[in-house]
């Protein structure tokens, strides 16, 4: 036998505690970059959001700072600091060093709480290179640190964790480190995340972390959440988020377009019975029914667009992909609306085609939250609700009070009812529309096809994988772009000005509209609901504008384009905008040596590159070349830094780039114009002549 082929006992290896953790970090918190390091942050803030859901907590604090450290502090019950009988350690050191042990086992601590598995705060310490705990209790401070999941003391009084570290070597070297006032509690935990572990470019978001904190205020009204930044070069910036109307506050927020309805809020709570397995003294387990309340809250309303902004939550913790609470929340709506729609059938003309659940959800905006204890999710990221008994109570209790509202008899409600009702079959009646047309199309033999746009120069490739088409800025840049491209599979469209604003515009507009009909005509899929992402026409679409703020004011329009009528080409990653540097320099080599061009992408990279260009003691031709658009590059030029797949950088559009265009493109140009001038009072302070591009 060879040695290749043994496999016995020796060869099993036995993870002890929070080792396990440290060897499968992934198991734990999904993957080690930046979404990660994020996944533990809302771990420990979860746990002070629990101290407030249960009514213990009014104020939690997050700051990040500058030492790439992060605190998070509660005014809470504390995490308890006397002595755990069965392991004799505190029941800070259980909280932190044991994987599934704390206060959310049905101990009667917490009814309902986002944490239940019991392995959040131990699986932060055992990826943390250093954490300090710091709890107020009875009147004292009490503080514990860990290195790597280990308890002990660090070196110094300054916190680093870099410092000398001495484990413990008997009982809990928990510290009292101060007097508190009478009646003062609180939690406060400060960790700096394990860079062994994490990939190097992992950063905390502070954009991520700020939308999570606005939400969570809007989940818990009354809760005031603090987040402070100390890592910006210009000084510490602090926004402090307190919502006391709940999630109808929340549902009005998320709105993106005008209303149809009122905000509409449906409450209600059932039991159920659950069976669990229970220990018991012997050691065994054993099937046990247990009596659970679970809490239903949703807010939602209709507007005039046609994309669903859905969010889903159990006991605040958000559940991207739904689960059991959503579907019931979907199940239910379907079935009031193909009710209400079969009883008004005439005066609506629905005929006899059935509502589908994507016409009822069109225009909708709407916040589920179920409150439930020791609720079952997949996984410890806890994405996707499993307690089955959740679907049914959330539909029930939807269905009934939507369907009150959907035959109510009185004025205001019945007015909105016959909107909505009116909305969601003109949207059933679109779709079967759309189906037809597509049906029609799809027969259609290739001949009879209606031919691409003239100004439309096509690449001989028909392979869609491979396949490119680039939006260029104008004539001039077509001009360079035709001699730069490789014409086997980049094809070019250019855009003249600056296409319509599809923000505010309707449908009818947008399709008559030259530049973003011939763009849709182009690439071959449809748009909107009927956009078909299999019939598209090129693998990628890259948008190649100059590189100022009209190019950026291009950009956005087209990317609000694509978020809007074109979505699934974001989504799966084909949308692309391309890179093209700000600068050309010229460096001069001494002797026969030829001279090497370096190509720079902004300001701060200019004066960068010439620094260094000082230190080797290198001379630069002058002036040095400041490009104003594509047009003022040769073909060169253009293949060598922005079309060439050997050398060009694109910068991949994801959804959430989109959102973020689509909103601030809401704001700076949208009909609403409150918010626009306080955007503009606000960040008037901040400019100054050189952030000026003139």
């Amino acid at each position: 036998m060879s040695r290749r082929s043994e496999y016995d006992a020796r060869h099993l290896s036995v993870l002890e505690g929070l080792e396990a953790v440290r060897k499968r970090p992934g198991m734990y918190i999904g993957s080690t970059d930046s979404r990660g390091l994020m996944h533990c942050l809302w771990e420990i803030i979860d746990n002070s959001v629990d101290e407030a859901l249960a009514g213990f907590a009014s104020t939690i604090s997050v700051v990040l700072h500058a030492d790439d450290s992060v605190e998070v502090s509660d005014d809470g019950r504390g995490i308890p600091v006397d002595v755990e009988p069965r392991t004799g350690l505190s029941g800070l050191e259980v909280v932190f060093t044991k994987l599934h042990a704390g206060g959310k086992f049905g101990g009667g601590s917490y009814t309902a709480s986002g944490g239940l598995h019991g392995v959040g705060a131990s699986v932060v310490n055992a990826l943390s290179s250093r954490l300090d705990a710091k709890v107020t209790r009875s009147g004292k401070v009490h503080q514990m640190s860990f290195r790597r999941g280990e308890p002990g003391t660090f070196a110094g009084a300054r916190p680093d964790p870099e410092a000398d570290f001495t484990p413990a070597q008997e009982g809990s070297p928990l510290e009292v480190v101060g007097r508190a006032k009478r009646g003062v509690t609180g939690t406060s935990i400060r960790y700096w995340a394990d860079r062994h572990i994490f990939t190097s470019d992992a950063r905390f978001d502070d954009a991520e972390l700020t939308a999570r904190a606005r939400q969570t205020a809007f989940l818990v009204p009354g809760l005031r959440i603090t987040v402070r930044d100390e890592r910006g070069a210009d000084g510490p910036s602090e926004e402090v988020f307190q919502y006391d109307g709940g999630i109808g506050e929340f549902t009005d927020f998320l709105s993106p377009d005008p209303a149809v309805t009122d905000i509409w809020r449906i409450q209600g709570h059932e039991t159920f019975t659950e069976r669990v397995p229970v220990l018991g003294d012997d050691g065994r387990s054993h099937m046990q029914d247990v009596d659970r309340d679970c809490e239903v809250d949703v807010a939602l309303r209709w507007g005039t667009g046609y994309d669903p902004t859905v969010r889903s939550f159990v006991n605040i913790i958000a559940t991207p992909k739904g689960g059991t609470h959503l579907a019931g929340f979907e199940q239910a709506l379907l079935k009031s609306f193909r009710r209400a729609v079969e009883a008004n059938a005439r005066r609506l003309k629905a005929g006899n085609d059935k509502l589908e659940k994507d016409d009822v959800l069109a225009g909708l905006t709407a916040v589920v939250t179920v409150r439930v204890a020791e609720p079952q999710f997949e996984g410890q990221t806890k994405e996707i609700l499993g307690t089955p008994a959740a679907r049914q109570i959330v539909s029930r209790i939807v269905e009934k009070q939507v369907s009150e509202r959907l035959t109510s008899t009185r004025r205001g409600e019945k007015q909105q009812a016959s909107a909505v009702l009116e909305k969601v079959v003109s949207e059933m009646k679109s779709r079967i529309s759309a189906r037809m047309h597509k049906e029609t199309q799809r027969r259609k033999n290739a001949l009879e096809s209606s031919s691409m746009p003239s100004k439309l120069v096509e690449c001989r490739s028909k392979d869609v994988e491979s396949s490119e088409l680039f939006i260029v800025e104008g004539d001039s840049a077509l001009g360079t772009a035709k001699l730069a491209r490789s014409s086997d599979y980049q094809a070019l469209l250019p855009i003249r000005g600056k296409i319509l604003n599809v923000q505010k515009a309707s449908v009818s507009d947008m399709l008559s509209n030259t530049e973003c009909a011939a763009l849709l005509q182009v690439i071959g899929a449809g748009s909107g609901r009927s956009f078909d992402i299999d019939a598209a026409r090129y693998g990628r679409v890259v948008l190649m504008t100059d590189a100022d703020v009209d190019g950026a004011h291009i950009r956005t329009l087209l990317l609000t384009l694509f978020f809007r009528y074109m979505r699934p080409m974001i989504e799966q990653g084909r949308v692309f905008a391309a890179v093209p540097p700000l600068h050309r320099v010229e460096v001069v080599h001494p002797g026969r040596r030829a001279n090497e061009v370096r190509y720079t992408y902004s300001e701060a990279e200019l004066h960068q590159l010439l620094a260094e260009l000082d230190r080797e003691g290198l001379r630069h031709k002058e002036p040095i070349q400041r490009y104003k658009g594509l047009g003022e590059m040769d073909a060169d030029q253009l293949s060598e830094t922005t079309m060439d797949p050997a050398r060009r950088s694109l910068r991949r559009i994801r959804v959430q780039d989109a959102e973020d265009a689509e909103r601030i493109f809401d704001l700076l140009m949208g009909s609403v114009v409150a918010p626009r001038k306080d955007f503009i009072i606000q960040g008037s302070q901040a400019v100054t002549k050189e952030r000026i591009d003139a």
